[in-house]
């Protein structure tokens, strides 16, 4: 065990990128838990504030994103200052990240449906950084052997045809799929091929005429969102609360 946590995390140089990963999702969790709590008016904790101003969790964490990031920027990754500034950096990340459905919208939406994008934010973010632990480098190139060292050129081509691949998906709006297809190859292969999702910039550009296509876009995404629309719907709940009930407008009033 001892010989492959130095192999494969302390020589490559990953255990700050560990340490950052852990100290981002421990801060998460542990933060939601905290707001959960507040919520709903148990334990010794509140909300912070000064001079009548709720302080957000954000400001904190800006402030520990800036002092570990800068501070791993100056410090050698094998070293104990790089192992500190990761921890600072992760936990500061997963406070902003948390928020980051605050930052977006410029209003405290929280606990509401639009703070669910914080949660898909943190989770998105964890699984790239995942990858990127277990040995993904960004566009796939890991591990280059020295003949694909020597043949830059294929190299090269390689990272733009999947980064143009990753690109048509994105179009297509499939976010996610790209995201992890700029790390993972083939991946955004997959987003690229299938049909586009209505609404989504490639939809609106090549099926204005094609009544077809766009009949079957539009039951795709139906049956896609219909399938995993609760199953996603829950287990953010789990992770990061139900969000409160929207307010019944009765006719006439505003």
């Amino acid at each position: 065990m001892g010989h492959w946590w130095y192999r494969n995390i302390v020589d490559p140089g990953k255990l700050p990128l560990l340490l950052a990963l852990a100290a981002f999702v421990l801060t998460f969790l542990v933060t939601r838990v905290i707001t959960r709590l507040i919520r709903a008016g148990r334990g010794p904790f509140g909300n912070v504030r000064a001079g009548g101003l709720h302080i957000h969790h954000v400001v904190p964490g800006v402030v520990l994103t800036v002092i570990g990031g800068f501070g791993a920027v100056a410090s050698d990754r094998h070293g104990m200052g790089g192992a500190v500034c990761a921890v600072l950096f992760g936990t500061g990340a997963g406070l902003v990240l948390d928020e980051f459905a605050l930052i977006l919208h410029l209003d405290d939406v929280y606990w509401t449906d639009e703070g669910r994008k914080s949660v898909e934010v943190v989770v998105l973010t964890a699984a790239l950084v995942g990858l990127l632990l277990a040995g993904f480098a960004p566009f796939g190139v890991n591990d280059l052997s020295q003949q694909e060292l020597q043949d830059r050129g294929t190299v090269i081509a390689g990272i733009a045809g999947n980064f143009l691949l990753a690109l048509v998906a994105l179009s297509k709006g499939k976010g996610r799929t790209a995201v992890f297809g700029a790390v993972v190859p083939l991946v955004a292969l997959v987003g690229a091929v299938r049909l586009a999702r209505p609404g989504s910039p490639w939809a609106r550009r090549f099926y204005g005429r094609r009544p077809r296509a766009r009949a079957r876009a539009t039951l795709r995404a139906y049956r896609h969102d219909r399938r995993w629309a609760g199953p996603r719907r829950a287990l953010q709940d789990w992770i990061g609360g139900k969000p409160d009930p929207r307010p019944v407008r009765l006719p006439g009033r505003r």
